[in-house]
């Protein structure tokens, strides 16, 4: 089949967006933050980049991730597949943005959230399932016979989808008091097209409050690691990238929405490899040039920016993926990004495959559940102590933010990507061994280190929030962070970092 080309379109519910706030602004380019402000904010600039919390109303939709449950689709049906699946998160993109500019309809109407947003909703995935459907079944597969039954999403309010990673992360200390929903409920105002509440953030899909703790009232829970076994790969490799410091941005995610625009909804960095976009290939990667010292290392390391949400704008303001779906403020870059290769603590590795694929953490993982969520986020100084999932660190001064990633370690041996993107690849036991017959590969880690202004919490409102970049129903949470992968490698470098980590060197 051939490659899926579609485009996004500009919604109805955008361009409404995007009309409001041009008009609040005389016609200037689109600031969410007024637009989503309530009547009563003040706007000095002590406060300017605040954020508030979200109330006990409906603030976001929450759909069932069908792509997730596609685990046998066959090759020849992939592209199109992905392309549908593009296609719902489309959908529920646009009925978020619609969610979120009718909140005087919804307090005048009950049951207008569920007849004019989530019933259409779930007609459009229909179709859209019919056609995943036809496709699997085109190409001489089987549909899960269940697929009807993931078409209803619901309406979810923010604070009812938080985990809890212990250690008092959940309780009112780190935000003064100021967060029981009664005092919440009153929030809002008629400003920019009759936004009654917000969901925090300068775009008005969070962050909140509610997301940051100090990391210093966290309790210590770092596991221990696993006890190293006498066949162990103790070896490290380590490639040096850079920062993005030139800024190669897009919105794309060739993984998991290979030929679709604007596939993530959200803008990534990228190092390593230079040509990477949504109509990439394993050809492209191979002519793509890279950040890396290492010049046989063409592999592609990406992940969502960080912005600060501070009153200030970026480049792609009025981009799709940017400001048009609620990414604002300042982007940062990266102080440090550290890329290393380690071994397995029970066993000899084996070279990964060329143009392996690997994703770790879930982007929709506010609304999916943690199951797939592997988010870490911590401080300089408190790494070894204390990493959060679910929350944003405030780290105390002279200290930087940290968010560090380890990737799967555990390889089927025989694919280099699945239907879901998941299953050819898995993480290792407790105790480091791979399981089910997988194979142990260099596991993937990756430390990024950013000088952020410290955000400061103050009955129940938060100034200079930062946020990683998602999908706009996503709000903005901290377990989100997702960061992706693909090995390209040239001259036998794939073998070379296997053996430094088996023969248990320092490379």
């Amino acid at each position: 089949m051939g490659s899926n080309t579609r485009k996004r379109r500009t919604s109805p519910a955008t361009k409404a967006i995007a009309a409001a706030a041009a008009l609040a602004l005389g016609g200037g380019g689109l600031i969410w933050a007024n637009f989503y402000a309530s009547a009563h904010e003040s706007h000095d600039d002590a406060w300017g980049g605040r954020t508030k919390a979200a109330g006990a109303q409906v603030a976001t939709i929450s759909c069932p991730d069908v792509g997730q449950k596609l685990t046998d689709v066959p090759g020849r049906a992939r592209t199109e597949v992905d392309g549908e699946l593009a296609n719902l998160d489309r959908q529920i993109t646009e009925a978020y943005q619609r969610l979120a500019t009718t909140r005087d309809a919804q307090a005048r109407d009950a049951s207008f959230v569920q007849n004019s947003i989530l019933g259409p909703l779930k007609d459009q995935r229909k179709v859209i399932f019919d056609r995943i459907r036809l496709e699997i079944n085109r190409a001489g597969g089987t549909a899960p016979g269940d697929l009807d039954s993931l078409t209803s999403c619901t309406g979810s309010p923010a604070a009812g989808n938080q985990t809890n990673n212990g250690g008092g992360q959940q309780g009112g200390d780190q935000n003064d008091g100021g967060m029981n929903g009664g005092q919440q409920g009153g929030e809002g105002g008629q400003q920019g097209g009759g936004q009654q509440q917000n969901n925090g953030g300068q775009a008005g899909n969070g962050p909140s409050a509610a997301d940051f703790v100090d990391i210093t009232k966290v309790q210590a829970n770092v596991p221990a690691k696993p006890r190293r076994m006498r066949n162990a790969s103790t070896g490290t490799f380590t490639t040096r990238c850079g920062v993005n410091a030139n800024g190669n941005h897009n919105t794309d995610n060739v993984i998991v929405a290979p030929g679709v625009t604007n596939g993530a909804h959200h803008l990534h960095d990228y190092v390593g490899n230079q040509k990477v976009n949504a109509f990439s290939s394993n050809d492209t990667f191979l002519q793509g040039g890279t950040s890396c010292q290492n010049k046989n290392d063409l592999s592609a390391y990406y992940w969502p920016v960080v912005r600060v949400q501070d009153g200030t704008q970026d480049f792609d303001q009025n981009a799709d993926g940017g400001g048009k779906e609620g990414n604002v403020g300042r982007i940062l870059v990266a102080k440090q990004a550290q890329i290393k290769y380690v071994g397995n603590p029970t066993s000899k590795v084996v070279a990964m495959p060329q143009f392996l694929r690997i994703i770790t953490g879930d982007a929709k993982a506010f609304t999916n559940g943690t199951a797939n969520a592997n988010a870490h986020w911590s401080c300089t100084g408190f790494e070894n102590k204390v990493q959060l999932t679910d929350k944003y660190p405030i780290c105390p001064r002279g200290s930087d933010v940290v968010r560090t990633f380890a990737f799967q370690s555990c390889w089927d041996g025989q694919n280099i990507d699945s239907a879901n993107h998941r299953t050819h690849v898995a993480f290792a036991d407790a105790s480091g061994r791979c399981q089910n017959g997988f194979k142990a590969i260099p596991q993937l880690t990756m430390r990024l280190v950013y000088s952020v202004p410290q955000p400061v919490v103050r009955n129940g409102q938060v100034k200079n929030a930062y946020a990683v970049d998602g999908f706009p129903e996503q709000l903005h949470k901290a377990v989100t962070d997702h960061d992706d992968f693909i090995a390209v490698t040239r001259n036998g470098l794939a073998n070379k970092i296997a053996n430094c980590l088996n023969s248990g060197r320092m490379c």
